[in-house]
């Protein structure tokens, strides 16, 4: 109880002044009243998270996945959902009961040794000169692209809503006093950057409300755990939003064909751009993007779709994709409503992300055999496996990509060649740099450059380039910070046990001496520097551990990271009940359809561009080696299998409404009346299967005069944590995580 007092109150001291009396009780020595609870609970928003979901029954429940996540699984709604807690597959090593980081004492010991600093670490093992870099000879930078695009999908930890320290009220941006959720990024006396600052801002993770279910019992003691605030499963919600509000706001409520929202103001080329922040959410949410001095150009969608110019590219493709998926699909369906419409293009999105994550994305990744051997091919849905994303795959495993980050973005003209009006840019010049692609030549060079661009090859000695870990946000003022240690930092932030735990669940060999951890990285001069640092093997940090070994055959990833990555997708496809392959979820002749999709032709579809690869995650050497839109290599998703029949086996013609849209799911018909018009009869009618005939009579559209032409302005309902959300994610200034 107690514990969950400090949580409740961490959470809420920016909210009321009775949560901030709980912030200074170390430990609460007074127990709060109900209602003081109450208070709490509804304050902090943990009301919504500890409560469990009524599920919905019917035809429609089976056909369309929720926001939110919620009942995926019937028997655990909460499992994958939004604002529920990361699961955990090893117990959390914080510093002591309550959940105080890893190395928050520079003296604490562990193993007898303390833990280095983290920006000491990145400057002996990470840190790489943008010009000694070696080129991936296989992978093309979308590939890089890709894993981060699918880690907004699945993952996003909200950092503390307070931005000063509980106790004393200093700036966690100046201070460098450790104080919750000030956790600064110490810097060493033999850093370069020693005499211009003395540290760097890092908040601490939110914690969550409720504690994991996993390894219940394992501890004596409530432990802290950090939130995932969307859902888990591959659902494209970096599209749609991980809430019925903010999926409300994304849309263009006026358009009778389910679209997204598109830019009123600015076009590219005719196609069209994601919409400003602004009015669109009340007028609140404005202030993140002047927060970053960004008030034109910030666009509205995932909090983190403004972070460089790659995300917005991707962000306004799949917009494109989704508005292109519904004007077909009403051609073929012209009484579906703009609500069917819209959901049926969801649904099939997100297969599409599921299919060229798991078919394309990933055998690159772990390499082919690895792959078959650690994913085997899917048998079903499985109602016992969690499909929530682990704790240790969001802050460290995921991450290992940043080190295939190339420190230049290229950008290139009509025939990929290139163009003085969008020249190649310094990495840290594309960071919230939204304005770019408005301005300077529309998404089409930044994608030309992705498909063409090779990535960055990982090396010991060649891990992170210095545009990372010396530039990051330099270009928007203030002291850059270090992609390398954040993450370092934010492992220890969520108590993540050291490396060698990793390799014992995994089935792994566990180093025990210099010899061993050499021969494990394959790299003696490695393994002596991380045993200089770190005292043991026990205490490296996993995610630098894991990004040091040496990659399977035909991936990128060693042996720990493809067995955490492999656990992690397994269970997102074995416990997604609305998994593409699943009998259930499309029909055998639209798995067929589906199977054939490829991000090139999604991107011949929806851009200017007329060439490209037959494989978009493999390098492409030269621009000749592109293949027109029209080649046979590039198929078109034939969406013929989605047209609904006219009639029913046994009860014979659909029976359709004038004014009005119907839907056919299972038996059951499901009406809905077009604007200005009023149900008349049932909402639904089912086919008798004794009279052959549907029942009961179907209803009518009525006029209503007085409510055509009404505009309905849709506002968004939780605006407050939307916004919470948004800067949380600009302020922790943390590219390419959660």
């Amino acid at each position: 109880m107690r514990t969950r007092l400090v949580w409740l109150g961490e959470a809420a001291c920016v909210v009321s002044s009775l949560c901030k009396t709980v912030c200074h009780l170390s430990p609460p020595t007074d127990p709060l009243s109900e209602a003081d609870m109450q208070v709490l609970l509804q304050a902090t928003g943990c009301s919504s998270e500890m409560q469990r979901p009524l599920c919905k029954t019917g035809c429609l429940s089976e056909r369309y996945r929720s926001f939110t996540g919620e009942c995926n699984n019937r028997s655990h709604p909460k499992w994958g959902a939004a604002n529920t807690p990361y699961s955990r597959w090893l117990p959390p090593e914080y510093e002591d009961i309550r959940g105080v980081p890893r190395g928050w004492d520079p003296e604490h010991t562990y193993y007898n040794y303390t833990l280095p600093p983290v920006r000491l670490i990145s400057q002996n093992v990470l840190y790489t000169h943008n010009e000694n870099i070696s080129l991936d000879s296989s992978l093309s930078h979308l590939l890089v692209e890709w894993g981060q695009w699918i880690d907004h999908d699945f993952a996003l930890t909200p950092q503390s809503p307070s931005t000063a320290a509980f106790r004393t009220g200093a700036d966690c941006t100046r201070t460098c006093s450790r104080d919750t959720p000030c956790f600064p990024i110490q810097i060493p006396l033999s850093d370069p950057r020693t005499g211009i600052q003395s540290c760097m801002p890092f908040f601490r993770s939110a914690p969550s409300c409720v504690r994991s279910e996993a390894f219940t019992g394992a501890t004596p003691h409530h432990h802290r755990e950090q939130l995932n605030a969307i859902t888990s499963f591959v659902d494209a919600s970096m599209v749609y939003g991980s809430s019925s509000p903010m999926a409300a706001a994304l849309r263009n409520h006026s358009s009778p064909l389910g679209v997204l929202a598109l830019n009123d103001q600015a076009s590219d080329q005719g196609l069209a751009y994601m919409p400003y922040l602004g009015t669109r959410l009340c007028g609140v949410a404005i202030i993140v993007c002047l927060w970053v001095k960004l008030p034109v150009f910030c666009c509205l969608g995932d909090s983190r779709a403004n972070e460089h110019l790659g995300m917005i590219a991707l962000h306004t493709l799949f917009l494109r994709e989704h508005n292109r998926l519904v004007s077909e699909l009403h051609l073929l369906n012209p009484h579906w409503s703009p609500d069917t419409l819209y959901q049926e293009a969801r649904k099939i999105m997100g297969a599409i992300h599921q299919i060229l994550t798991w078919e394309h994305y990933l055998p690159r990744v772990l390499g082919e055999t690895p792959t078959s051997l650690l994913m085997p091919p899917y048998k079903g849905y499985d109602p016992e496996i969690d499909p929530s994303i682990a704790n240790v795959f969001s802050a460290a495993a995921f991450r290992f990509a940043h080190v295939t980050v190339q420190p230049m973005v290229a950008r290139l003209g009509p025939g990929y060649s290139l163009a003085p009006q969008h020249p190649p840019l310094p990495l840290h010049h594309s960071l919230f740099a939204s304005w770019r692609v408005v301005q300077e030549g529309g998404i089409d060079p930044v994608l030309r450059g992705l498909l063409l661009s090779p990535a960055k090859l990982q090396m010991p000695g060649q891990m992170m380039v210095e545009e990372l870990t010396e530039r990051l946000f330099q270009a928007q003022g203030g002291m850059p910070l270090d992609l390398g240690a954040l993450n370092l930092q934010r492992g220890r932030d969520h108590g993540l046990p050291g490396y060698s735990s990793w390799r014992g669940l995994c089935g792994l060999s566990v180093p025990n001496t210099t010899s061993d951890l050499a021969g494990i990285l394959g790299n003696p001069g490695l393994a002596e520097k991380f045993l200089l640092l770190y005292g043991t093997s026990q205490n490296i940090d996993v995610w630098v551990g894991a990004i040091s070994e040496p990659p399977l055959p035909g991936g990128r990833v060693g042996p720990l990271l493809a067995c955490l990555l492999a656990k992690q997708f397994r269970a997102l496809r074995d416990g997604d009940r609305f998994w593409w392959e699943r009998e259930a979820v499309f029909t055998s002749t639209q798995r067929a359809q589906l199977h054939t999709v490829s991000l090139s032709r999604i991107i011949c579809d929806n851009t200017h561009i007329t060439r490209v690869p037959s494989d978009p995650f493999s390098r492409t050497v030269s621009p000749e080696d592109m293949l027109a839109c029209s080649h046979p290599l590039i198929p078109h998703l034939n969406l013929s299998a989605w047209k609904e029949p006219d009639t029913d086996p046994s009860c014979g013609p659909i029976p359709r409404l004038q004014s009005g849209f119907s839907l056919l799911c299972d038996s059951v018909i499901y009406y809905q009346c077009g604007p200005g018009y009023q149900l008349i009869g049932p909402s639904s009618v089912t086919c008798d299967p004794n009279s052959y005939q549907w029942s009961p009579a179907p209803p009518i559209c009525h006029g209503r005069e007085w409510a055509r032409g009404v505009c309905v302005c849709v506002c968004v309902r939780e605006r407050e944590i939307l916004i919470k959300a948004l800067q949380s994610t600009c302020m922790s200034l943390v590219l390419y995580s959660d």
